[in-house]
């Protein structure tokens, strides 16, 4: 009989968004005439933009015909996307069309970028932060036993108010750094400044930062960097995942991409500086087809003068949802962090109540469903997320029993 992959077991059963609908189907069970609002998940609801959903209805289109038809494409993307992307974020900051590589999404690539890694790294995680990097850390055995809550093998970076959310250094060297900013779930940002100061960590120490821009987009400050590459250096060092999910709702159509300069190295056994750029393209022309050629037709027309103003118009939209949570729930005079360069609101819970609790009596006495704290690390306990990527009058109409 096989045996399995005991790091799987190792993971705590209840994952944060499962708990989160078990204890509202629950609810709603109980009462299901209670109109629930749901501000939880970071799932959007404004449709596509017209002009992916024209691009993709031409491409299915191309398929009726032998002369257009389209089989297998580039696992890495094909070059009409790759493309656009060089020429639209990433030209300014010598980009190459083959270090960018198209995939279903920034979840997937955060996650499976740990295959071209040895176990033996170690691995640094701002905390809190999106449950796929420990998860997938612990899967692949990086991040040794789970204990009292944490995982022995992790460095954990805490983000919390005595730092105004902004990570410390690590006390001792590591390989493999995970930044997410704008940060999910606080909603916190990093300036060029301080993302300089781990740029610089990284090129001094050997490390490599995977940095997680999906939310890039929402971007309003000017100190703020839209990539990490506006950072001298960054080409040597970090590894950039974004996505098209939350910027341009292609949360169930699928498509984000992720950057790895050639110039980024690690050492192998032997003690050879190998480019990571190659070892991702063969994980993925291993492990991966592509994705399909109507969603890249999407994708690259969002690049169109009339897909970046549709574009900006959802964004607006969740920024100003975004707005009218932060506003209210300053009102009532509690601690709000975040709803200013990303669609997330983060919240200290009154009356030092846990975040699962104030979960509850928020479903329970308000009807409204946000996002604990705690289920994205130690560090956030005591915190909730909104989202703002709900219909407008829904949003509104949450505020108000906020507010009552």
């Amino acid at each position: 009989m096989p045996t399995i992959n005991e790091n799987f077991i190792k993971i705590p059963a209840t994952y944060l968004f499962s708990e989160i609908a078990r204890r509202v189907s629950a609810y709603r069970s109980e009462h299901p005439d209670v109109d629930i609002i749901r501000m939880g998940i970071g799932d959007v609801t404004l449709p596509l933009p017209d002009v992916c959903v024209d691009a993709m209805i031409k491409a299915a289109e191309e398929q009726r015909s032998v002369a257009t038809f389209r089989g297998y494409g580039p696992e890495q993307g094909y070059d009409f996307l790759r493309k656009a992307i060089v020429e639209n974020d990433f030209q300014a900051f010598g980009i190459e069309e083959d270090e960018v590589f198209v995939s279903d999404g920034a979840k997937s690539d955060t996650g499976n970028i740990g295959d071209i890694f040895s176990r033996d790294n170690k691995v640094a995680i701002t905390d809190p932060s999106y449950p796929v990097y420990v998860d997938t850390n612990a899967m692949g055995g990086r991040a040794g036993q789970f204990l009292n809550g944490q995982w022995s093998g992790l460095v954990y970076l805490p983000c919390n108010e005595s730092n105004r959310f902004v990570p410390e250094l690590p006390a001792g060297k590591v390989d493999i750094i995970y930044l997410c900013y704008p940060n999910n779930p606080t909603g916190t940002v990093l300036t060029r400044e301080q993302l300089a100061v781990w740029v610089n960590y990284a090129r001094d120490k050997g490390a490599v930062i995977l940095f997680d821009a999906a939310y890039e987009a929402f971007i309003s400050e000017k100190d703020v960097p839209h990539t990490i590459y506006e950072i001298d250096g960054a080409k040597e060092v970090a590894i950039e995942f974004r996505s098209f999910s939350k910027t341009a709702g292609f949360t169930g159509t699928r498509c984000g991409y992720t950057v790895v300069p050639k110039s980024v190295k690690a050492l192998s056994e032997n003690g050879e500086r190998v480019a990571l750029n190659k070892l991702w393209l063969r994980r993925q022309t291993t492990k991966f087809n592509g994705v399909s050629y109507a969603v890249q037709r999407a994708a690259e027309a969002t690049y169109t003068p009339e897909g970046k103003r549709q574009v900006r118009s959802l964004i607006d939209y969740y920024m100003d949802n975004a707005r009218i949570i932060r506003q209210a729930l300053q009102s009532i005079g509690m601690s709000v962090y975040g709803g200013v360069n990303a669609p997330y609101i983060w919240v200290k819970t009154p009356d030092r109540m846990g975040s699962w609790d104030y979960f509850d009596y928020l479903l329970k006495e308000k009807g409204i469903v946000c996002t604990p704290g705690a289920g994205f690390g130690a560090s956030g306990e005591g915190f909730v997320r909104f989202s703002a990527f709900g219909e407008k009058e829904r949003i509104v109409e949450a505020t108000r029993r906020l507010l009552r």
